[in-house]
């Protein structure tokens, strides 16, 4: 415990403070600011320079965390050797006052809303990626993963399991999410870009697992206390406390401050450079203008999106001379400096990331479209220049500016809101979107956001436009297009570096604006405002909150049932178990997508749990290359085994398989429907089997007997997960449209096939359950099954069962069927296509 707390103190808090406190660029103006804010600034600095350290030691392949903890320590202690006893404010700070508990009670609020984190480990999607990225920095210490099971794998039997994409910036894939560089290096890159990654590596170098699980949740409690800080610096303490309050408990931060994503670092970031340039404006540009321009660029390591804060902060710092304000050179150089650096990265390291969007930018003129930005920028700021010279031009504009602007927001707002619909181009969830946005808002809560944005522009847009034009800049690009598949709560994410934040700071700059101490004190007669004057702030926080809460309660009981649920509980100890099963010499071939979600266990099994690990491209493998990979395997792996859930083509009469265990379990998953609010807790299911693969012992052939829904993985494909019913003692498993059941060993005088199956309780109404059963593209009959389970037997003719019996590889017995789905005949969230129910196949 002790190391864990000085460890954390090494990487999120001394060396910003000492930093904060070196006695140059402006000190002064940093020793003034309260006493929780200068803390505040110590951590950021201290997380940004630490995530710098990791990035820069693992991109060069040498990352470790104790590495880090050293360099970190070191500086701290060479800052005390130079600067010694100036590094103490001597009186010029503020003392610690009761507004400090404030940002304190707020951490504490993230605290509660926000752990225990989810236990998205497995891949497929992109929390499991970032997790999976940031472990393999801790346990490999590069960002590149040089990966030994693809380097070993033959060239002849690559394709097994990652056959070429023919693309030029990637050979083909790894596991979803992770791509191969180069397969004869078993060079890996991750599919996301690696600031987020490196924050899960400290997390996991300061508590294992559980700490790159909690990562997720320390940026969105750093967030809440951005957003605090930066509504205090808009509107005072009181509207920092009801904008980082509201947002705390709003659903949509509640469900990503447990599942690993990009966009709350984004949100902390982001929101620490607006406060970073206020103060640069107001009075230390050297110190807060870097900082800006560092916050802002490293984001180019985060998300490529923040190309439009970078914007919206360039044109905040262009139109300065009109208000006699500058955020100096430090923001432009370092900006520069670090954007420059991440644009680099971006097409070097990471073009597997950025390929598709240089290739867009290049398609829409490339080079030429960034000159003639940057000469539109060069246009606007000699504009700004030449309108500034005039103190009448530039009061006009000053003026005009926020009507217009606000004018345009509102327009915008009324016309996504009420008449925006789908059509010709305009996709249902891009016509959708503000409205989208209110199902987590409320409509009332909309509506306060836009007319909170709109005083807000019309009051303060030319003292604090770094955060009214990143906010519109990021609500008109994202409320035009969502640019994201339309399954919530996934598609929020949009919603959550800039605009959620900045709504429920328009919100509560509404509200301490209209209800404040000047406009209660208009409301009483003159002779009793002298007397009352002392308790009309009070009276005014009081309202303020009052008028707030009604909203806070909305957000709690949003989130009150994504509170009490964890993603994907319990799947850990699942894969523990799972991984201890293999040993550090043995091979686990998984089998592909197409044929089961079992794939994304294997990313945590190999970048976690260090397991060799490959997944299968097909369900229906080459045999030859099958066989002569397993030969092949056997020379260099102690075991070779197999992991299923029905669905691959893999056996032959030389290979075979030998049952090692069976599993099934569920996870509880939120519901994740299309265009609509998620209705709740669903179960995710694996069913699986563990098998090893041995060299087939000959045998005659003879009867065929198959249970199905009971170690059948590999004999069938194309059939939903195993069942069983414990009051009949029933295994079984549904068919799909087509589904196929691999025989191996038919002998030559066999005649018969019977199929036991059953409609499972088909409704009425839907299409009667009508089985054509074929062998190979042989049609042998056709059978109208029952609810009940009943044999139906097909004649075998003699050529098909001599053919059948002289091959190598097993025969497939086709199941053709009209199928029904449970969600729109029943209800539910059932949506899988049923066909009938399987039992038991047998030939003879």
């Amino acid at each position: 415990m002790f190391r864990t707390l000085v460890s954390a103190l090494l990487l999120a808090y001394v060396p910003g403070a000492l930093i904060f406190r070196v006695p140059l660029a402006q000190r002064e103006y940093r020793a003034a600011l309260p006493a929780d804010e200068r803390a505040f600034w110590a951590v950021v600095l201290s997380i940004l320079w630490s995530l710098v350290l990791v990035l820069a030691l693992a991109g060069a392949g040498v990352y470790r965390f104790e590495r880090v903890l050293t360099i970190n320590a070191a500086i701290a202690i060479a800052i005390a050797a130079v600067w010694r006893a100036r590094l103490s404010y001597r009186r010029q700070a503020p003392s610690i006052s009761w507004t400090s508990l404030v940002p304190i009670a707020i951490a504490c609020l993230g605290v509660w809303l926000y752990f225990p984190p989810s236990e998205y480990v497995m891949g497929g999607k992109d929390p499991g990626t970032y997790m999976n990225e940031g472990v393999q920095i801790a346990q490999r210490g590069s960002l590149v993963i040089h990966d030994p099971v693809v380097a070993s794998v033959p060239e002849p039997t690559r394709d097994l399991f990652f056959p070429p994409h023919n693309v030029p910036w990637y050979y083909g894939v790894r596991f979803m999410g992770f791509f191969i560089d180069d397969p004869v290096s078993g060079r890996v890159i991750g599919q996301f870009l690696h600031l987020f990654p490196a924050s899960i590596a400290l997390g996991y170098g300061l508590h294992g697992l559980t700490g790159a699980r909690q990562a997720v949740g320390v940026w969105a409690i750093l967030g809440l206390v951005t957003i605090y800080f930066v509504g205090t610096r808009l509107f005072g303490r009181l509207g920092g406390a009801i904008a980082a309050g509201l947002l705390a408990v709003n659903v949509v931060e509640v469900w990503f401050a447990r599942d690993p994503n990009s966009e709350l670092p984004m949100q902390a970031m982001t929101f620490a450079a607006v406060l970073a340039l206020s103060h640069a404006r107001a009075g230390s540009p050297a110190f807060f203008g870097a900082l800006a321009g560092a916050l802002l660029g490293l984001q180019l390591f985060l998300r490529f999106d923040v190309i439009l804060a970078i914007a919206a902060f360039a044109a905040a710092a262009a139109i300065g001379p009109l208000t006699r304000t500058r955020v100096g050179w430090a923001f432009g150089v370092v900006l520069a400096l670090t954007s420059a650096t991440g644009l680099w990265y971006l097409a070097a390291l990471m073009r597997v990331y950025s390929a598709r969007l240089f290739a867009y930018t290049s398609n829409l003129g490339g080079w030429t479209l960034m000159a003639g930005g940057a000469v539109a920028f060069l246009a606007f700021r000699l504009l700004i220049r030449w309108i500034a010279r005039s103190e009448p031009r530039a009061a006009a504009v000053r003026r005009a500016v926020p009507i217009a602007v606000a004018a345009v927001v509102v327009g915008l707002a009324i016309y996504a809101y009420f008449f925006r619909q789908a059509g010709g181009r305009l996709a249902e969830a891009d016509a959708m979107a503000f409205r989208t946005f209110a199902w987590y808002l409320t409509p009332w809560g909309v509506a306060a956001a836009v007319a909170g944005l709109a005083l807000l522009l019309k009051r303060s847009f030319w003292r604090d436009p770094e955060f009214l034009l990143t906010l519109t800049t990021y609500a008109i690009f994202l409320f035009y297009k969502t640019r994201i598949v339309p399954v919530h709560f996934w598609s929020a994410r949009r919603f959550l570096a800039v605009i959620l934040p900045g709504a429920m700071l328009c919100v509560a700059g509404l509200l301490v604006t209209a209800v404040n101490r000047r406009t209660l004190s208009s409301l009483l007669p003159p002779a009793r405002r002298a007397a009352a004057a002392p308790w009309l702030g009070v009276v005014a926080g009081a309202l303020a909150v009052a008028l707030a809460a009604p909203l806070a309660a909305a957000f709690l009981k949003a989130s009150a049932p994504v509170r009490q649920h964890v993603e994907y509980a319990g799947i850990i100890p699942r894969l523990e178990q799972l991984a201890g099963r293999i040993g550090d010499r043995d091979l686990l071939i998984v089998e592909s997508r197409a044929a089961s979600d079992l794939h994304v266990l294997a990313v945590p099994l190999a970048y976690i749990y260090a397991r060799n690990v490959l997944v299968l491209n097909t369900p229906l493998p080459p045999k030859p290359q099958v066989e002569a990979f397993v030969a092949w395997g056997r020379t260099r792996y102690a075991e070779i085994f197999f992991l299923g859930g029905g669905g691959t083509d893999l056996l032959t009469r030389r290979l075979s398989a030998e049952s090692v265990v069976s599993d099934r379990f569920q996870v509880p998953e939120y519901d994740a429907p299309r265009n609509a609010y998620p209705s709740g807790v669903r179960r995710k299911e694996f069913d699986f089997g563990l098998y090893k693969l041995v060299p087939r012992v000959p045998r005659p052939d003879g009867p065929i007997a198959l249970t199905i829904g009971a170690g059948d993985d590999l004999h069938v494909v194309r059939f939903h997960a195993k069942e069983f019913r414990a009051d009949t003692r029933l295994a079984y498993r549904w068919t799909r449209d087509v589904s196929y059941v691999m025989l191996l060993g038919i002998p030559a005088e066999a005649r018969q096939v019977t199929v036991w199956m059953s409609t499972g309780g088909r409704p009425e109404g839907e299409a009667p359950p009508r089985v054509e059963v074929s062998l190979e593209e042989r049609v042998l009959g056709t059978a109208t099954p029952v609810d009940e389970v009943r044999p139906y037997t097909f004649d075998l003719p003699p050529d098909a069962a001599i053919s059948a019996a002289a091959q190598d590889d097993p025969v497939r017995l086709r199941l053709r069927v009209p199928t029904w789905k449970p969600s729109e005949v029943l209800g539910g969230v059932d949506r899988r296509d049923l066909g009938v129910i399987v039992t038991r196949v047998q030939v003879r």
